[in-house]
């Protein structure tokens, strides 16, 4: 979506590539003109450079913008558009070698005189060899993708017996996200910034900065929160990291955009950690304080123009800040949620920017990153810029699948990140993750109301029993002829709950009080946006009863033992077989889904029972996977 935009401003034709999965995504549509290029596994469509490169023939392309995932740094991919008379918008294979595997670009670094992080980078890959450089280097240590990034293919290790589990993971979800399953070691720092500056080159040989980004608040490895500029970057260090980052540039001829990251310690001491070659996620804050359409540049430079700016030309403006909106649940530990989204509110004003790619009605599915759009605020301070966010974040609702909205704001309210103190172990020490706030009374009635209006229960003389999973007691809702609405009851008093005219749209009143609030009949129960700002309610039905001819109830458990699927996803291995002797966080099986993989764990010590899955196999989420029965 976004590179469409700028080849719209252009006047160049903009061709979308589509799996089976994305037939009806946004992109396919705003696109004047999309290629099908296969089935949902990324390997079978989005990762086969093939695929690509004949929908691009068949197409007439000129070019191909490899965008900022999947193949975006595949050096064969790369070379394989430039046989085939096509124009790749990104660096040259060679320069795409020498800093797109990690392994090289350290490499690289060391030779331009960039301090680098200690670890292991050798060509001894065996099992035997990474986990004695593990012992060597010592926990905390990091597997690492050697392509790639996104966090996706890194593992942090606390405790050397669990390396070899974690090395098999992170060479697996290497090879499923990027093709190739190096991994390489490399020492963890505690509490560092992660600072990482953009970059430009063409072929002329002309290099410039555009300044840095502070990307240290992650979940996974990934950033979440981004803004230029640091907080913790002064002018004199600004120019002394531009510099390294354009000597790495140099000395390996590098072109078009790209991003050299770095890790900095509390002692204001950088070391070089890895170069993205090509555009990142992260771009728009960079766009905001330059005023640089980064998408156009790459697409002139690619074309043989000379960079239209000097290193003079670039200076801070302002301040700007990203945040990334996931299809992820916050009282799930952040695992991926998929869908449909029943609805779509996302903000806009002044300062406001948002990049997306979903909207009311899109689907969410297991096979991709779930990232559906990213929220930029600007300003002329950082405070300013930090206000519009916040104001933002209370306008945005997305219905239908957990997002990471609500934990946006908390994180944004955390005094630390306001003060400009966050560091990449911040999500850690402020534990700001979890479970919403519990269901209060008025949430609960206003659910049980809606919930008959969005059924469309015609027989409006029958009342009816609403009881929903976690609520105590049962609520008692029927049709009030007079205040035209649902009267939803409970041993406290009772609240009517009419719909408006806008759709989703409803009011509650309980005599005293009036509260307007949105709601969506999920798959299971009923989402609710109820507040302001809006506070995300999902309550799952477990009975919906015509209370004259309510029955009797029998209530069935998983059982503790059960080593349930937490999402949609594929299974990719089965860590236990039956009759076999499992101790409690034992890995007993490991899914796949929006290109991570999550192990599932034993609760207690015991014996294995029942294997219901093997690798391969496609699972729906709360599938049971493994039974265990407790060892005593």
């Amino acid at each position: 979506m976004r590179i469409a935009r700028t080849c719209r401003a252009m006047g160049i034709r903009s061709i979308a590539v589509y799996s089976d999965a994305d037939a009806q995504a946004m992109h396919v549509r705003e696109c004047d003109e999309a290629m099908h290029i296969g089935p949902a596994p990324a390997r079978d469509s989005y990762l086969d450079a093939g695929k690509i490169i004949a929908a691009a023939r068949t197409a007439r392309a000129d070019a191909v913008h490899p965008g900022y995932g999947f193949l975006s740094e595949n050096a064969d991919f790369a070379r394989a558009c430039r046989d085939a008379g096509l124009i790749f918008i990104g660096p040259p294979a060679a320069a795409m070698e020498a800093v797109g595997d990690k392994i090289a670009a350290k490499q690289a670094a060391e030779a331009a005189g960039v301090p680098t992080v200690p670890g292991y980078m050798g060509s001894d890959r065996s099992t035997e060899t990474f986990a004695r450089e593990a012992a060597r280097i010592g926990v905390p240590v990091l597997v690492k993708a050697a392509a790639g990034g996104g966090g996706k293919g890194m593992r942090l290790v606390n405790d050397l017996a669990e390396f070899e589990n974690a090395l098999e993971s992170a060479q697996r979800e290497a090879r499923s996200a990027f093709g190739d399953g190096t991994v390489f070691l490399e020492k963890y720092l505690h509490s560092p910034r992660h600072i990482e500056v953009q970059i430009l080159g063409d072929a002329r040989g002309n290099y410039i900065h555009l300044n840095e980004r502070d990307c240290s608040i992650q979940r996974r490895h990934q950033k979440i929160v981004l803004e230029t500029s640091s907080p913790a970057v002064t002018t004199e260090l600004r120019k002394e990291l531009g510099d390294a980052a354009l000597r790495i540039a140099a000395g390996v001829g590098y072109e078009n955009a790209g991003t050299v990251e770095f890790m900095l310690d509390s002692a204001g001491a950088f070391y070089f950690l890895e170069v993205n070659a090509r555009l990142q996620v992260e771009h728009p804050v960079t766009e905001e304080t330059t005023g640089v359409d980064l998408v156009r540049e790459q697409i002139l430079v690619a074309s043989g123009e000379p960079l239209s700016l000097r290193q003079s030309d670039v200076s801070p403006r302002g301040h700007a800040i990203e945040v990334r909106i996931y299809a992820e649940d916050p009282s799930a530990g952040l695992l991926p949620s998929s869908g449909r989204l029943l609805d779509v509110e996302l903000p806009s004003g002044p300062g406001i920017r948002i990049d997306a790619g979903v909207e009311t009605g899109s689907v969410v599915t297991t096979d991709y990153d779930p990232m559906l759009a990213k929220l930029i605020a600007s300003g002329r301070t950082r405070d300013e810029a930090l206000g519009r966010l916040s104001a933002a974040l209370d306008e945005c609702h997305v219905a239908g699948v957990a997002t990471n909205v609500e934990f946006l704001r908390r994180v944004v309210a955390e005094p630390d990140f306001r003060a400009g103190k966050a560091t990449t172990d911040f999500l850690e020490v402020h534990h700001l993750a979890g479970a919403a706030p519990p269901a209060d009374r008025t949430a609960v009635l206003a659910a049980a109301g809606a919930l008959q209006e969005l059924d469309g229960w015609r027989s409006k003389v029958q009342p009816r029993s609403v009881t929903f999973v976690g609520v105590q007691h049962p609520i008692e809702v029927s049709y009030d002829w007079k205040d035209s609405g649902w009267r939803a009851s409970d041993a406290d008093g009772a609240m009517i709950v009419s719909a408006l005219e806008e759709p989703s749209r409803f009011d509650a009143r309980d005599g005293k009080s009036s509260t307007s609030l949105s709601a969506w009949r999920t798959h299971d129960g009923i989402e609710l946006a109820l507040g302001s700002p809006a506070q995300r309610r999902v309550f799952v039905l477990d009975r919906l009863e015509d209370v004259a001819h309510a029955g009797s109830h029998a209530g069935g458990s998983g059982g503790s033992g059960q080593a349930t699927a937490p999402m949609s996803g594929t299974v990719v291995k089965i860590a236990s077989e039956m009759g076999a002797n499992v101790k409690a966080r034992e890995v007993l099986a490991v899914i796949e889904a929006m290109k991570m993989e999550h192990a599932i764990t034993a609760p207690f010590d015991g014996r294995v029972v029942s294997v219901n899955a093997k690798p391969g196999d496609r699972v729906e989420a709360g599938a049971v996977l493994v039974e265990i029965e407790p060892a005593s």
